[in-house]
C-alpha cells in the first residue's frame, strides 16, 4: 500500500467501495449586489457525478465533507516536501439520474411517457451504472485539508481551486470528530474519548447530521465560554423547537461551567418547567421571579406553560409544587408608580418639544434648554437612560425648568410654563417608588443576585412592558457595574426568547429604549463578562445592529425566504446551504461560529439532544420519591 493509499485510508471513506465520483465541473458564482438583503453566496459552485449504487443513495446526507486534489498539492515545494492538499467542500444537494427518463419529453405520446417511468421502477433496486448516475453539488468552506509527509493533517484557511476530474473523496467519521471537537474539547477540559446524551454526564449538545445509517454517532461539542462571551442566537418557526435547544444548552453551561448565571427574560413563562430539573438540584441555587404573587403551590403550577406531552401529566404539575415549597418562586415587586428615570424623562421633554407649534420658537428654546441640562447631568455624574432620578437631581431640575420659561418668557398659561413649575413634584414620585412591600423581590434584589449565589434567575413575566422595563434597568446597572469594577467573572449570560418582543427592528418609546439598551449590551459586554442570546422565530424583524453582534448561530427551519435571505447576509452563509433546513424536523439545526467551534465559520448539520427526554427522566424519578 502506497502512501496516498494509506492516506485514504486514514482520513476518507469510499462506504466499502460504493463511492466512486469525479469532479465535473467548477461554476464561478458571480455576487448578488442588488439588494441589502440579497444574500451572500460561495464563490464557486462545484458539480460532482458518481457511479450509481443503491446503497449509496441511502447513505449520503447533504453537510458532509468532501475532499479533491487541488492545483496547491501540484507545487514544487508540495512534490518536494511529499504534502498532500485537499480543497474541503461540504455537499449541498444529491440527487439520482436515469438516461432512459432523462429522455421523457412532454410533448411525447402520453402512454409511453408512462411506460417509459414505470419500466425504470425496478432500475432504482440494481446497481446498473450503464443507466443511472448520482449528481451531487457541493459548496467549498473556504479550508484546505493538508497532510503531511508523516500522514498527519491539518486545515488551512483559504481557498484553493481543485483540480478538475480528479476523485472526490468523503471525509470519514474518525476525522470529522478531531475536526470539530478536538481543539473544543481541548478548551474545556474534557478528556473523555466516551459520549453520552445526559447533559451531567457529557458537555456535547447533540450529533453531527452525518452518516446517519451508521449505528455510531459523531457527537458535536462547543466551547461554552467563547459562545456566552461572543452572543448566540437560535432561529426557528413555532414549534422549531427553540426553547428546547436553550434548555438544553442551559443546562449543559451550568453542569460543565464553574459559576456561570444565567438572567432569562421569559415572556412565555415555560422555563420554570423547561429547567426544573435543574431548579430543584441543590447544587445549583436558582429563583423563579413571576409577574405576580403565587398564593398557593396549584396557582403556580397552573400559571407555568408546559410542553404538549406533560400537559395532561399531574406529575409535571407535582414537579412545579415541589418547587414552589422548597422556597424557589417568587414575584416581582413592581413599584406603585412608575419609577421615574432619566430615560422617561428624556422622552417626556422630547415628546413636549415635538407638540409644540413652529410658530413658537422661544417655547421651543426653553425646552432644549431644559433638555441641554438633563443631558449635561447625565454625561457629568456618569448616568444611565434605566436609572432612576434622586432628589439632588430634581433639586436642581426644578430650578432649571423654572428659570428656563422665564428667561424665554413663556405664557404663565401654557402648558410649557405649568409643566416647568411643578418639577418638584417628582419628588412624591420617587418617594412612591421606593415605597416597598414586605414580599417580593426589587430590582435592587435583583441585581443583588447578579453578585450572590444563584446561578439562574428566571424572570417570567408575560406583561411585555413591565419586562422590557427590567430589561432596560438590569441591562444598563449590571454593565455600569461591570464598567466601575472591571470584572469579567463570574460570567452571565442575559437570554432574550421571543426577541422580537426587546429588540424589533423599527421602534419607539419603550421599546427603543429597550433594543437600545441590549443593542449597548451586546456591544460592550464581552468586554466584561456579559453576554446575550437571542432567539426568535421572526429574524427579520429584529435590529441588524444587533444580529451583526451574535458570533454562534443556530438556524432551524424558517419558511420565509426573507428570513433565510437576513441570515444568509449576516452570517456569510451560503443559500444553498440554509435552503437544507426546509427538510429539518424539529430538533435539528444549522450551527456555524466564528468562534465557539472547531471550524470558524463553516457550517455543519446538528441534531441536538432532546431536553424532553431529561424532563421525562425527571418526572419518573420524582415519581419513585414519591413527590
Amino acid at each position: 500500500m502506497n502512501n496516498q493509499e494509506s492516506t485514504h485510508e486514514k482520513y476518507f471513506t469510499d462506504f466499502d467501495g460504493a463511492f466512486d465520483g469525479r469532479l465535473a465541473r467548477v461554476i464561478p458564482v458571480a455576487a448578488n449586489y442588488t439588494s441589502e438583503w440579497a444574500g451572500s453566496a460561495a464563490r464557486y459552485d462545484c458539480r460532482i457525478k458518481l457511479r450509481y449504487n443503491k446503497e449509496l443513495m441511502a447513505q449520503l446526507e447533504e453537510g458532509m465533507l468532501l475532499a479533491v486534489r487541488n492545483f496547491k498539492g501540484q507545487s514544487k515545494k508540495s512534490g518536494k516536501d511529499k504534502i498532500q492538499r485537499y480543497t474541503v467542500m461540504v455537499i449541498s444537494k444529491v440527487w439520482p439520474l436515469h438516461y432512459g427518463l432523462g429522455g421523457v419529453n412532454d410533448s411525447h405520446y402520453y402512454p409511453l411517457q408512462m411506460e417509459i417511468i414505470e419500466q425504470s421502477v425496478p432500475d432504482w433496486s440494481t446497481d446498473d451504472q450503464s443507466t443511472m448516475m448520482v449528481h451531487m453539488t457541493a459548496v467549498p468552506i473556504n479550508y484546505d485539508l493538508v497532510i503531511d509527509s508523516a500522514g498527519e493533517f491539518e486545515f488551512k484557511k483559504g481557498f484553493s481551486y481543485p483540480l478538475l476530474g480528479e476523485r472526490v473523496h468523503v471525509i470519514n467519521m474518525e476525522t470529522i470528530d478531531k475536526i470539530y471537537n478536538s481543539r473544543v474539547k481541548e478548551a474545556i477540559a474534557h478528556t473523555k474519548s466516551t459520549t453520552s446524551p445526559d447533559p451531567k454526564k457529557a458537555p456535547r449538545i447533540g450529533t453531527l447530521r452525518m452518516f446517519l445509517e451508521r449505528d455510531e454517532q459523531v457527537p458535536i461539542y462547543i466551547d461554552f465560554n467563547k459562545l456566552l462571551r461572543y452572543h448566540f442566537g437560535v432561529f426557528s418557526f413555532t414549534g422549531g423547537g427553540k426553547s428546547n435547544l436553550l434548555s438544553n444548552l442551559f443546562r449543559r453551561i451550568l453542569y460543565h461551567t464553574k459559576d456561570t448565571k444565567l438572567i432569562i427574560f421569559d415572556i412565555s413563562c415555560e422555563y420554570p418547567f423547561l429547567l426544573s430539573d435543574v431548579i430543584s438540584d441543590p447544587k445549583i441555587s436558582c429563583k423563579v421571579i413571576l409577574e405576580e404573587e403565587a398564593k398557593s403551590a396549584d396557582h403556580f403550577a397552573r400559571s407555568i406553560v408546559k410542553p404538549r406531552d406533560f400537559e395532561d401529566d399531574d406529575s409535571a404539575n407535582n414537579i412545579l409544587r415541589k418547587l414552589y415549597e422548597d422556597g424557589h418562586v417568587t414575584f416581582y415587586n413592581q413599584p406603585l408608580t412608575a419609577v421615574p428615570t432619566f430615560g422617561g424623562l428624556l422622552e417626556e421633554i422630547q415628546d413636549m418639544k415635538t407638540a409644540q407649534s413652529l410658530d413658537k420658537p422661544h417655547y421651543i428654546q426653553a425646552i432644549d434648554e431644559v433638555l441641554n441640562f438633563v443631558a449635561d447631568w447625565m454625561e457629568n455624574n456618569n448616568k444611565t437612560a434605566g436609572e432612576k432620578l434622586d432628589n439632588d437631581f430634581i433639586d436642581k431640575f426644578a430650578l432649571t425648568a423654572k428659570s428656563a420659561v422665564e428667561t424665554f418668557n413663556v405664557h404663565s398659561s401654557s402648558g410649557v410654563y405649568a409643566w416647568a413649575t411643578t418639577r418638584d413634584s417628582l419628588k412624591r414620585s420617587l418617594a412612591r417608588a421606593d415605597k416597598a412591600m414586605t414580599t417580593g423581590v426589587t430590582v435592587k434584589d435583583i441585581l443583588n443576585m447578579f453578585s450572590g449565589p444563584e446561578r439562574v434567575i428566571c424572570i417570567s413575566l408575560a406583561d411585555p412592558e413591565m419586562l422590557r422595563d427590567l430589561v432596560i434597568r438590569l441591562t444598563s446597572a449590571a454593565l455600569k457595574y461591570r464598567k466601575r469594577r472591571f470584572e469579567i467573572k463570574p460570567q452571565i449570560l442575559f437570554v432574550f426568547d421571543e426577541a422580537q418582543e426587546f429588540i424589533p427592528n423599527k421602534a419607539s418609546g419603550q421599546l427603543e429604549r429597550c433594543s437600545h439598551a441590549v443593542e449597548k449590551l451586546l456591544r460592550q459586554g464581552r468586554k466584561y463578562g456579559l453576554g446575550g442570546a437571542i432567539a426568535t422565530q421572526r429574524i427579520a424583524y429584529l435590529n441588524t445592529n444587533i444580529m451583526q453582534q451574535l458570533h454562534t448561530f443556530f438556524v432551524g427551519t424558517l419558511p420565509r425566504p426573507y428570513d433565510r435571505t437576513v441570515v444568509s447576509s449576516s452570517f456569510q452563509i451560503d443559500l444553498s446551504i440554509l435552503d437544507k433546513t426546509l427538510e429539518f424536523p424539529p430538533g435539528s439545526w444549522l450551527l456555524s461560529s466564528y468562534i465557539a467551534t472547531g471550524l470558524d465559520n463553516v457550517p455543519v448539520f446538528v441534531k441536538a439532544d432532546n431536553s424532553e427526554d431529561v424532563l421525562k427522566e425527571h418526572v419518573a424519578t420524582m415519581k419513585i420519591l414519591g413527590n
